[in-house]
């Protein structure tokens, strides 16, 4: 009970619910977002089914592979976050999605102030940035599972100086926030290596190298042993391919960590996009 009541000291602007899932999204290419393929229809099917069985969130909290920053973790603080088109080379038509879901800039302060940076730093509390907006990692997926845009969106930035441990670290504050309404969404590609993407691949296939990679994560989520994920980095060469830069599997570490005792984990969209991006997804939740 003081737990609860220190949080909600710390952000009156949340209000205690009921305890809302954690999600894991492979995003894979921006195309998704305007291609009806497997991906999209799933992400639809998916946000359908979470606003029936739960309702809406009050917030959405995104961790996406496409927000790095140095030395320290940011929180979008602006009223309206702009669509943030950060790529280039993909279909005129792309770049006309608009994701304008508002953003919450009192609950950024809170969150900002009540997250402590798991090292000791000048400034310990994480930053607000009132100018970023939402990059395609964060409204690519949000777009098809929640295309009202009406939900408060929120993006957290992820150190790139960070170790894994001060990564999943964070990741465990975030645990708390799940039963104050928000819904953590970890966007990312549990395989990502696009020097060696292939077009015109079906789903099934890829390389035995990425199918070892992606069994080995899904067999440790399946079994319950998520902190060993972040000794990733160790697993030799299958690692070097898989994550030739590792910001894409960084995500997971949030999502999982998050995660409590007594959550099931439930894979969706377990593919292959061009062969070497990895789409496997997961939903953790509380069980009924």
């Amino acid at each position: 009970m003081e737990q609860e009541s220190t949080l909600a000291q710390a952000l009156p602007s949340l209000q205690p619910s009921q305890r809302w899932p954690v999600l894991f999204v492979g995003h894979g290419s921006p195309v998704n977002v305007i291609e009806h393929n497997v991906w999209h229809l799933t992400w639809r099917d998916l946000g359908a089914e979470l606003l029936q069985r739960y309702g809406r969130p009050q917030l959405i909290l995104c961790v996406s592979a496409h927000w790095l920053t140095r030395a320290g973790w940011s929180v979008t603080g602006a009223a309206q976050p702009a669509t943030v088109y950060d790529f280039s080379g993909f279909p005129p038509e792309l770049y006309q999605v608009q994701y304008p879901a508002p953003g919450a800039p009192q609950v950024a302060r809170e969150l900002a102030a009540w997250l402590r940076a798991p090292r000791q730093q000048k400034t310990p509390a994480l930053t607000v940035d009132a100018e970023r907006g939402l990059d395609h990692g964060a409204w690519g997926v949000l777009q098809p599972m929640f295309p009202q845009a009406d939900i408060p969106v929120l993006q957290l930035s992820m150190d790139y100086t960070a170790s894994m441990q001060e990564h999943w670290a964070l990741g465990q504050q975030l645990a708390a926030l799940r039963d104050q309404g928000v819904l953590i969404v970890a966007s990312g590609n549990i395989v990502h290596n696009l020097p060696t993407r292939r077009y015109g691949t079906g789903i099934n296939a890829t390389y035995r190298w990425a199918l070892q990679f992606d069994d080995r994560v899904s067999n440790l989520i399946l079994s319950g042993q998520l902190e060993p994920l972040t000794q990733f980095a160790q697993w030799g060469e299958i690692t070097e391919l898989c994550h030739p830069t590792a910001e894409h599997f960084w995500p997971l570490l949030y999502a999982a960590a998050s995660v409590q005792p007594g959550d099931t984990p439930r894979f969706f969209n377990a593919g292959f996009q061009m062969a070497s991006i990895s789409m496997r997804s997961v939903l953790w939740e509380a069980a009924a």
